[in-house]
Formats: C-alpha cells, sequence, structure tokens
C-alpha cells in the first residue's frame, strides 16, 4: 500500500488483550444504560421466587406461601399510595361544609357550645340558630343525611324524617322555626331554644329508624 500504513488488523490477539478489548468495549454509554437497575435486579428476583412458590415440586417450603401473599398485597398497597396518594381517613372532614347558605364548617359540638354560650348570655335568637346548625351538623356528621351547599332548612328535615318519622313533625317545626329566625328577621325564644335543644339531644343518642328495624328484627 502507498505510504506504507498497516491495513492488517490482528485477528489472534493475546488473552491480555483480549480481555482489555472487552473491558473497554462494554464501557462505551450504550452499554451502561442497557444495563437493568438495582431496583430491576431486585424485582426480578423477587418476582422469579414468588413464581417459584406457586410451582408444583418446587423445592420452597410452602409456610412461605403466605408470607409472599403478604408481601404482594403490602407491594400493591404501595403502588395504589403512589399512584393515587393517602386517603382521607377522616370521615367528618368529608361532610365539613357549609350549613342552609353560611360558610360555617363548625364541628355539631362547637355548634352545640356557641348556642349553649348565647343562651346563657339571654341571646336565644342566635342560640336557635346554631342548636338548629348543630342538629343538622349531627346528624351530617354521623352520615344520616346528606347536606349540600343548596340544602334548605325545609329539605334538611324532610330528609331527617326519614330517618326519625317519629319526630318528623318536631324536625318541620325547628326548620321553620330556624327560617323564621334568620330570614323573617323574627327573634328566638327561650322556649324556641328548649325545645331545639331537646330534639338535639334526643336524636344524637338514636339509632334511624331503618337501622332500628334490622337490630330489633328477629333471627330466622
Amino acid at each position: 500500500m502507498p505510504g506504507g500504513a498497516p491495513l492488517d488488523v490482528p485477528v489472534d490477539p493475546t488473552a491480555p488483550e483480549a480481555r482489555d478489548w472487552l473491558v473497554d468495549e462494554l464501557s462505551k454509554p450504550e452499554y451502561a444504560a442497557a444495563q437493568p437497575s438495582l431496583f430491576d435486579r431486585l424485582s426480578q428476583a423477587f418476582f422469579e421466587w414468588l413464581e417459584r412458590l406457586f410451582q408444583p415440586g418446587a423445592s420452597v417450603p410452602t409456610d412461605w406461601v403466605p408470607v409472599a401473599i403478604v408481601i404482594a398485597i403490602v407491594l400493591a398497597l404501595i403502588v395504589a399510595l403512589l399512584v393515587w396518594g393517602m386517603p382521607r381517613l377522616n370521615r367528618r372532614s368529608r361532610v365539613a361544609q357549609g350549613l342552609f347558605g353560611e360558610d360555617d364548617t363548625r364541628t355539631a359540638d362547637e355548634l352545640r357550645r356557641s348556642a349553649e354560650g348565647f343562651a346563657a348570655a339571654g341571646d336565644w335568637t342566635n342560640a336557635t340558630l346554631d342548636r338548629f346548625r348543630a342538629l343538622a351538623r349531627d346528624l351530617t356528621e354521623r352520615t344520616i343525611v346528606f347536606v349540600s351547599p343548596g340544602t334548605t332548612a325545609h329539605d334538611f328535615a324532610g330528609r331527617a324524617a326519614e330517618a326519625f318519622p317519629d319526630s318528623s313533625d318536631r324536625l318541620a317545626s325547628a326548620a321553620r322555626t330556624f327560617d323564621d329566625v334568620r330570614y323573617l328577621g323574627t327573634d328566638g325564644t327561650a322556649e324556641q331554644y328548649r325545645l331545639l335543644r331537646a330534639l338535639d339531644v334526643e336524636l344524637s343518642a338514636r339509632t334511624p329508624a331503618r337501622l332500628e328495624s334490622i337490630e330489633t328484627e328477629p333471627a330466622s
């Protein structure tokens, strides 16, 4: 060849040369990117182990089968938490919303304390309003009645009467009292508050009629 440049490539390298060539080749970025990660290797090893547990005749103690199932469930829960996040465990946080057009998120106990405070001060108007709200909040917290942002006092009384039919008249009267005081400017009275308080205390300790019938139904 012109210039005397050698074109022959050794085809029979020595062992050290072959090892060096292999190391150089495998150190290229494309080979490194194709390597499985530590997570990939661990996952593959776990699922191979899990598969062997359920293979007939596999030399794995059957006592490990429940353990494997538990581990698989835990892994599924972890994946679910990563995808959907933590669930809202506090049921009451879902029902803490406005009541009857008011942006009021107080709990039933907080509303009762407020009502009692107003009553002690002789403010029967605000005492009556907060006591009715406490009644409504209690039934929503117990998921007996559903109250949406547009629910009126009359709507609430009707829904509550389905759960406590023997108290339907008192619930309707309580709703009228609330509407009169809240929207018509009527002053609340000590007697109205007493009736509202008695209704709230009674229903807060009772089981809805539809559940009472199930609990008292004789076993077959």
